[in-house]
């Protein structure tokens, strides 16, 4: 299992020539890329979400559009459209911004629902439908949505049925002081976001991608850990402070998450502590908290942690042996 830790280890090196600091937040966009999955990235202005979104289509070598969603933003804008053309009398499909590798939906919640749910289909089988024809789309699609936390005025919150799509919702906090003044003197010395071109990043070699989805795949599960995640995802759905709880779909996530995290760490094998650490980012977007639940001052984050402490851990062979 050297695959992927070879991949993690060199996109951490080749965004820390752009990005000061968020190695948490590199992780798990790379764990979503490797698991075929889509993300939301949530944050206050001016973090670097949208920098780092590009850099890691850059040194993944993938194919990078972006998306401003706006109020007016129409369904046609993202898939595309057909157009006439008059000479031939023929119809000709203008691709949107959707048939890429790696989509960034940048302020997801400014667009309204109609056009939210243009990316359903997109998201879930890898193919559009414009007027009847399914087109599809690459291999290697991957939808990376940014929202703010901060403005809520002209905003439409995503409905439970799109963000049950996202493998993760990951959060970026503020840099740290060290971190910084790390940025005020890399900006001082010349480094300019708007030209990324300039920065010297090297993508790392063809096939790579590929060998680490392999290696998560042939990630070994003992069988007292299936019951052990069909447990978490089941309490939710009783817990006192939560009124809807995860979806099946979130406990393929919390096992494919959970997998990536082991094959990164360089096992071929599944640990408690993997479904653990996977748990907050899988499902914190997937539960609907109590209204006197968040009231108390209590988040999904911090529910969630409570769940995973009440389900029994299971002893493992491996462990023991």
């Amino acid at each position: 299992m050297e695959q992927f830790s070879a991949l993690a280890a060199h996109v951490r090196g080749e965004l820390a020539k752009v990005i000061v600091g968020q190695t948490e937040v590199v992780d798990q966009l790379l764990l979503v890329l490797v698991c075929g999955g889509h993300a939301v990235i949530e944050g206050v202005p001016g973090l670097a979400k949208t920098l780092t979104v590009k850099t890691l289509a850059k040194v993944c070598g993938l194919n990078y559009r972006r998306v401003q969603c706006t109020p007016d933003l129409m369904p046609a804008d993202i898939t595309g459209t057909n157009i006439f053309n008059l000479q031939e009398s023929t119809f000709r499909l203008n691709k949107g911004p959707v048939f890429t590798d790696l989509l960034l939906v940048d302020e997801i919640n400014r667009t309204p629902p109609r056009t939210q749910s243009a990316l359903l289909e997109a998201m879930e089988e890898r193919q559009v439908t414009i007027d009847g024809i399914s087109y599809p789309l690459p291999e290697d699609f991957t939808v990376l949505a940014t929202q703010n936390t901060i403005e809520y005025e002209g905003t439409y919150p995503l409905p439970e049925a799109l963000l049950d799509r996202f493998l993760l919702k990951i959060r970026i906090s503020y840099p740290s002081a060290d971190e910084e003044a790390s940025i005020l003197t890399r900006f001082h010395e010349g480094f300019d976001p708007r030209r990324l071109d300039a920065v010297q990043t090297q993508p790392f070699e063809p096939g790579l991608l590929a060998a680490a989805r392999r290696e998560v795949e042939s990630v070994q599960i003992e069988p007292s850990l299936y019951p052990y995640v069909v447990s978490i995802i089941r309490r939710t759905r009783d817990w006192p402070a939560i009124s809807v709880g995860a979806s099946p779909r979130a406990a393929v996530g919390l096992l494919f998450a959970s997998r990536a995290l082991a094959a990164m760490d360089g096992r071929d094998f599944l640990l408690p502590d993997d479904v653990k650490s996977a748990a907050v980012p899988v499902l914190r977007h997937r539960l609907v908290l109590k209204p006197e639940t968040e009231l108390e001052g209590f988040n999904s984050d911090t529910v969630i942690e409570q769940v995973l402490a009440s389900v029994e851990v299971p002893h493992l062979l491996r462990a023991s042996s």
